[in-house]
């Protein structure tokens, strides 16, 4: 099922960080750019950019609307169940964090919908 991010204005970021060379700042920076409300999580920074970070997707308000995941297969498959345990529904996995294993799982998460194709940067143009 495919998802258009422009119909969200809640995102979270996982995998945000302070390195403005790395795509977990680019992004950042880039949705808040276009008037998205951001969400970074990272268990590294209290803060980026002026926004507060949250530690885990646990943490997240419950009704941020789509998690972007920026991070490693690895990770992005023990965040993506957290995630879901919590109620979260809506997944978008930024090129290189996704993996057959994960996107095997996914399938087992039927009321889930998830993008696994393109950039959220290129997809909110």
């Amino acid at each position: 099922m495919s998802m258009n991010p422009k119909e969200f204005k809640k995102i979270a970021i996982i995998g945000a960080t302070t390195n403005p060379n790395k795509f977990g700042n680019i992004v950042l920076k880039d949705l808040r750019k276009k008037g998205f409300e951001v969400y970074p999580v990272s268990p590294n920074y209290d803060e980026i950019d002026g926004l507060k970070v949250y530690k885990n997707v646990d943490e997240l308000p419950k009704d941020v609307e789509l998690l972007v995941f920026i991070v490693p297969p690895k990770i992005a498959i023990e965040e993506l169940k957290k995630a879901y345990q919590s109620g979260f529904r809506r997944f978008w996995f930024q090129p290189g964090a996704e993996s057959p294993e994960l996107i095997e799982y996914s399938k087992t998460l039927s009321d889930a919908q998830f993008s696994f194709i393109n950039c959220i940067m290129v997809e909110t143009r």
